[in-house]
């Protein structure tokens, strides 16, 4: 399972809440686990092949899948039991680290195998990433999120710490077979504290997505939803060049430092120590700058440590900017992942997260495809100079570009009244038009025009596949805002899903609507039309 203040909302606040400590320790085992078997191959492949595209292709491994999967898996998250889905994909990776452990053991590990193995096992990784993000508000209270958030992302960062460093030392004294037979037993304690947790079963819902609707609705919300669109701009552009030290710091390790396996797990430890003290400074970091600040930082750092790697420094200075390194990465996964929660309705939380992942693990497996190419060329020095080069580059360019502040009410506001309907709608019915007719001054045209531009896009959010505005030819202060709907159930659940801020913006339009009544609502659906012999 691969996630993420004690006294008053500090950084271990959250903790306070049993489950989410129970689950949140269970996680960072589980990743432990995860990051020896991820060592392990990693250091592998360069001993069956030193290139630096086979190496990188590892890395690309571990990330194509989340890239590729998250997204469904998303759709998964907020549709199925969540508890149960997570007990499932944690047996799918331990039989994948089954796998590597039973194929070591023989002597019949390749770098084919490795890439499969750790393709087919980063399965389970993409289905439990959205999953696990999605559950953290149901874990603890609303006060209480941003710091779960944050102690997720620390809670990887103490597997990082350990993991690595420990994975070296297991390679190196005991071989491949017992550092993946670590990792299996792992998920016995993941596994265990998942049958320990027991979630409250939603109630059956007449309204219940299905898969394809649901995944059409989360891809609607995230295609229309602009602040989301910068978050995911901010993440692309800063992973796709960060992602270069991951790529290539088994080469760094091996042939810029002259390191071993156990070297190369001290490095990666050293990330993940930087990443735990950054994380308990954090929230110092935050009352001196704004998530702005914060990413353009973690920029600057991380290409100041590309920097120094390429000039192959002596072992203790490189082990000295890795725990730079992780302090920096630690801010930018917390930063954008803050960011990412506080914008997001728990309607479509799972599924945005998952657009978020998959932007986030494609800027890696891009990244670390064309960090190991450029390599191939360059060599690995270059190649990080490069990367150093253009991640500041791209850091000072995009701090224009100012991430959500997160602060509008997301909760539903559940004040749309029901539909009148001359008898019941099947809810497979549709499409639907909603009409919603404005008498408007034509002074005040320009502003409600405008106020009505920012409401189509909560319209478009919340599950309208169209949207349109008309005006009445015979008398133009009477316009027409028009939405389409796929069906009669999607537009309950619209109802169900505008969120207290849209209702503010819908007051700010219907504040230029003129007369005593509020603006008429009619609700049209389609006719199929029946067959008729002969035509």
């Amino acid at each position: 399972m691969k996630a993420a203040g004690l006294e008053g909302t500090g950084t271990f606040a959250p903790l306070r809440q049993q489950v989410f400590a129970v689950l949140w320790v269970a996680t960072i085992i589980g990743n432990t686990g995860s990051f020896i078997r991820d060592v392990a191959s990693s250091w592998l492949v360069t001993e069956l092949s030193a290139t630096p595209a086979a190496v990188s292709l590892v890395q690309a491994a571990a990330t194509l899948r989340v890239f590729l999967l998250a997204i469904p898996a998303g759709v998964l998250s907020d549709i199925l039991d969540r508890r149960k889905f997570l007990i499932a994909v944690q047996l799918l990776l331990a039989s994948a680290s089954l796998c590597l452990l039973t194929l070591s053991a023989m002597g019949l590990q390749s770098v084919s195998s490795l890439v499969a193995l750790t393709f087919i096992g980063g399965i389970g990784a993409a289905l439990v990433a959205p999953t696990w993000q999605a559950i953290v508000p149901e874990l603890v209270q609303r006060q209480d999120v941003k710091g779960a958030v944050a102690l997720n992302s620390l809670g990887i960062n103490i597997s990082r710490a350990i993991g690595p460093a420990l994975g070296g030392l297991l390679l190196a004294w005991f071989g491949a077979a017992v550092t993946y037979g670590v990792d299996v037993i792992t998920y016995v304690f993941v596994v265990a504290a998942l049958l320990w947790w027991r979630r409250a079963t939603p109630e059956d819902d007449a309204l219940a997505e299905r898969f394809f609707g649901a995944f059409r609705a989360g891809l609607r919300y995230a295609r229309s939803s602009r602040e989301l669109h910068v978050v995911l701009i901010r993440a692309a552009v800063f992973f796709a060049f960060s992602s270069a030290i991951w790529a290539l710091l088994p080469l760094v390790a091996r042939q810029l430092l002259g390191g071993d396996a156990s070297f190369y797990g001290l490095l990666l430890g050293a990330v993940g120590a930087g990443a735990v003290s950054g994380a308990l400074v954090m929230p110092r970091l935050r009352a001196r700058l704004d998530a702005d600040g914060l990413l353009l930082a973690a920029a600057i750092v991380t290409a100041a440590v590309m920097g120094v790697l390429s000039l192959a420094p002596p072992q203790w200075a490189a082990v000295a900017a890795l725990l730079a390194c992780g302090a920096a990465w630690i801010t930018a996964l917390t930063t954008l992942n803050s960011t990412a929660q506080s914008i997001l309705p728990n309607w479509v939380r799972g599924r945005s997260l998952a657009v978020y992942l998959t932007v986030f693990n494609g800027a890696m497996t891009g990244g670390s495809l064309a960090w190991g190419a450029i390599a191939e060329a360059v060599g690995v020095p270059s190649a990080l100079g490069i990367a150093a080069i253009g991640l500041l580059c791209v850091g000072l360019g995009f701090h224009r570009v100012k991430l959500p502040r997160g602060e509008a009410e997301l909760v539903p506001s559940n004040h749309w009244p029901e539909p009148l309907t001359a008898q019941p709608v099947e809810n497979d019915r549709g499409p639907v038009l909603i009409l919603i007719e404005y008498v408007v001054d034509r002074k005040d045209r320009p502003a409600f025009l405008k106020a009505l531009a920012s409401l189509s896009h909560e319209r478009r959010r919340d599950g309208a596949y169209g949207w349109g505005v008309t005006e009445d030819a015979a008398d133009p202060s009477r316009v027409v805002e028009w939405f389409m709907v796929e069906s009669w159930a999607e537009h309950m659940r619209q109802h169900r899903r505008v969120s207290k801020a849209d209702a503010d913006v819908q007051q700010e339009v219907r504040a230029y609507h003129q007369g005593l009544e509020p603006p008429a609502v009619q609700h049209l659906l389609a006719i199929n039309r029946p067959h008729v012999e002969g035509k």
